[in-house]
């Protein structure tokens, strides 16, 4: 049998490769085990809009069950904020969602939720990881109970609950969602039906697309926004809706570096919110810049939501969140959620009357203008190896004609260059891949720092 790792969120693996039945079950069997073990026996399960999701969660339900554990199984497909939400909601004890998040359509995955409605701390799936049996564990006669829960509606209660919705429907309409054939398809259609809806139905394999809100993922969004109708900005969220990605008005894409800095400026300067800003080390540092003026702390963390998650639970926070689009605020669960944020930032829109371009310009009006960007190399096992031991014996004095003045490497390697550029380096924790982020003043800047580490990369490789 293989040996089951978790990763940055979650264990993932190919459908019928490593992600199988047997698989999922030996997975569920050392969760049941963790959770008789801490005297725990009550379990959310959810799915994604994946191929296999409800196959897949019926079989961890029934394991579960087996194993005395009272379920509660999501009638349908859903978000993981709806299922994180639904544990909190539940006062459950833990949570388990099977998605693969923004993974390409042949993976799908699990991922660990805790009674407070956010990612497990990393010591705990650490403990539920080393449980795992070598062997496949038969489902028992129910010992437990399952009961069918609707995730959706409890999450639209509390959306219902927290914004002004006429608002934004007067003031931010009309705009364009891009579901990417995942978990937010539904809600979305329920809250703003007059929108314009792409890719909102179930496909299981989205159209062979992974369902990853980025710039280069997002044609037909970005061409409704520059369609001329008029549209006031463009929303995508990603396989599980737990990530986001925004279009404004002319059909630039918003990164959620800048959706960070928009929900800070937001919160603080005019709701008047106080608390900490937790980012990872992979988001710009124009974030502490902004959070220095008002007078803020920021702590940075290594790549992965589970560590801010942790942070969260004892520490009042303001906003939190990834590069990869993964963002939490105040007022909500410790955890991911791309349409809550969505929300929010519509609500910026709609309480000030601004488009997202004038937001952002008021943004770089305190901080200078940046925009980031992202290679994926694709490379062997070997390449990737090779070249991040030339970074730990600091064998890169340059990348291209790009001096390096100095080194962070709290996760992955960041190589700074002056003058608010820098370029990092990190293996993903989810995918087979070399990630490599950049920095500088504008497009064609970060462009070019990017080709000019890829290069240099690829010859150490």
């Amino acid at each position: 049998m293989i040996k089951i790792k978790f990763g940055t969120d979650g264990w993932r693996a190919i459908i019928a490769d490593d992600y199988t039945v047997e698989n999922v079950l030996r997975v569920a069997k050392g969760t049941a085990d963790w959770l008789n073990k801490k005297n725990m026996s009550k379990v959310v399960v959810g799915y994604d809009p994946r191929f296999g999701g409800a196959l897949f969660a019926e079989n961890v339900a029934n394991l579960l069950a087996g194993e005395g554990m009272h379920v509660y199984l999501s009638d349908d497909f859903a978000s993981t904020p709806m299922v994180s939400l639904g544990v909190a909601h539940l006062k459950a004890d833990i949570g388990v969602v099977i998605t693969a998040s923004h993974n390409p359509p042949s993976y799908n995955g699990y991922k660990l939720k805790a009674s407070y409605g956010g990612p497990m701390i990393p010591s705990e799936i650490t403990e539920i990881e080393n449980m795992i049996p070598d062997t496949i564990p038969a489902i028992q006669s129910p010992k437990g109970k399952i009961e069918k829960v609707d995730f959706e509606s409890i999450y639209m209660e509390k959306v219902k609950a927290s914004f002004d919705l006429d608002a934004i429907r007067q003031v931010a309409m009309p705009f364009a969602y891009d579901a990417m054939f995942g978990a937010g398809q539904r809600v979305m259609k329920k809250l703003f039906p007059e929108a314009i809806h792409i890719h909102s139905d179930h496909n299981p394999g989205f159209h062979g697309q992974a369902p990853e809100p980025i710039e280069r993922n997002l044609s037909e969004l970005i061409a409704a926004m520059k369609s001329g109708k008029g549209l006031k900005v463009g929303v995508a969220t990603d396989g599980d809706a737990d990530r986001i990605g925004m279009v404004d008005e002319n059909g630039e894409f918003v990164d959620s570096h800048h959706l960070l800095l928009l929900l800070l400026y937001y919160g603080h300067h005019f709701k008047k919110q106080t608390g900490k800003v937790l980012i990872t080390f992979s988001v710009t540092d124009k974030v502490k810049k902004l959070a220095d003026l008002f007078g803020l702390d920021t702590i940075v963390t290594k790549i992965g939501f589970k560590y801010i998650s942790e942070l969260m639970l004892t520490t009042p926070t303001l906003v939190a969140g990834e590069e990869s689009g993964g963002i939490a605020v105040a007022g909500h669960i410790p955890e991911r959620d791309g349409i809550w944020v969505a929300l929010v930032i519509l609500e910026f829109m709609a309480k000030t009357g601004k488009s997202l371009t004038q937001l952002i310009q008021d943004v770089y009006a305190l901080i200078g203008a940046f925009k980031c960007d992202r290679y994926d190399l694709h490379l062997e096992e070997s390449q990737k190896q090779a070249i991040i031991k030339a970074c730990v014996e600091n064998k890169i004095p340059s990348l291209g004609d790009y001096k390096i003045e100095s080194i962070e490497n709290m996760d992955g390697f960041k190589f700074l260059l002056g003058y608010d550029r820098w370029v990092m380096v990190r293996p993903s924790g989810t995918e087979p891949v070399l990630r490599v982020y950049a920095q500088a003043a504008d497009t064609d800047n970060v462009k070019k720092l990017l080709n000019a580490a890829k290069e240099t990369l690829l010859k150490i490789s």
